[in-house]
């Protein structure tokens, strides 16, 4: 009786132990699908108003029942956002830009980021500090002396050498940008050296050492060998550097303020909705000072916000497996 008894005690504190940790498990997973929900609708939450703007009708602005769906669906916000924008040369326009300075940074950061994992040269150390000195220096205090730079472009003095002037002016031109992206000095440039270099870094060296005694040199056996196993870094620096560049506002608007970018447009969208809106509503041709409602220009505004992120939303749906594999494959965990 007494060992019977035993037994069943043994057997409720098992149970009981058992129903705590399912409670425990539970309580748990509530709370951790509470806290993903909370943080997703924190992030989507804008977007789903700049969606419900860009489709409302301008009636349905003082309109106190509304709140997300429109009751008037119209198309012409995105309409007239895109004509205050020229959304589609612009678009084109800073694509192209866009994807040439994403190269250009991708394969000179890999080529910094491969020399420092594998050279080992006097100040290799020194230098590799200083690029991550480059991560933490904010970009504002740069801002004088790489606009004097540009303004007065000259490689060791040989322009003002040969022809006597203090150097070629490259604002408002592509060039700045393009020179520093191709030269590893460009925008978040210090980070992708950083995740490279992780990468190249934690690579066997038996497969540089095979490579040596097959006869291939060192620039060979960074393009043939190191490169095409270097895909994880790769797609995360693509996209990392297609996104930051999309959105720069600082370099764009220190060097190209007069180019027809995607950022400066959208930075100036507020006054040539002002400007403009009037015109397009066919409210202005009797002459006059007109000015167009504020809320209606505002939900210009963010339509035009909307536009500028959709392509970035669409490259997410495309690409966002991928990248996460990339990034827990590289040396941004290394």
């Amino acid at each position: 009786m007494e060992a019977s008894q035993a037994v069943r005690n043994e057997d409720n504190k098992y149970r009981l132990q058992k129903m705590k940790n399912k409670t425990i498990d539970t309580l748990y997973a509530i709370f951790r699908y509470a806290l993903v929900i909370g943080i997703s609708y924190i992030i989507i939450y804008p977007l789903l108003m700049k969606f419900s703007v860009a489709f409302k009708d301008k009636v349905d602005i003082y309109n106190p029942t509304i709140y997300m769906v429109p009751v008037h669906f119209t198309l012409d916000n995105i309409k007239m956002a895109m004509d205050i924008l020229n959304y589609f040369p612009l678009l084109g326009n800073t694509l192209v830009f866009v994807i040439v300075t994403t190269l250009l940074t991708t394969a000179s950061c890999a080529l910094a980021g491969y020399g420092f994992a594998r050279f080992n040269f006097p100040g290799s150390n020194v230098l590799f500090a200083l690029v991550i000195l480059t991560i933490l220096v904010p970009t504002s205090t740069l801002m004088v002396p790489m606009y004097l730079h540009f303004r007065s472009f000259d490689i060791l003095g040989v322009i003002h050498l040969v022809t006597g002037k203090e150097g070629v002016n490259l604002l408002n031109t592509y060039w700045p940008s393009i020179i520093t992206s191709a030269t590893a000095i460009g925008l978040k440039a210090g980070l992708f050296i950083y995740i490279f270099r992780q990468f190249f870094k934690g690579m066997p060296k038996e497969i540089e050492e095979a490579a040596l005694i097959d006869g291939a040199g060192g620039v060979k056996t960074f393009l043939k060998i190191m490169l095409p196993n270097a895909v994880p870094p790769i797609i995360t620096v693509v996209l990392f550097c297609f996104v930051w560049q999309y959105n720069d506002t600082f370099f764009t608007s220190l060097f190209m303020s007069e180019s027809a970018l995607m950022p400066i447009k959208i930075s100036t969208l507020s006054a040539q909705a002002n400007a403009l809106l009037p015109g397009l509503l066919g409210v202005a041709a009797g002459g006059g000072n007109v000015k167009a409602d504020p809320n209606h220009v505002a939900m210009i505004i963010d339509t035009g916000i909307l536009l500028a992120i959709i392509p970035l939303i669409i490259l997410y749906l495309v690409v966002q497996r991928y990248f996460v594999e990339s990034v827990e494959r590289s040396g941004i965990i290394g």
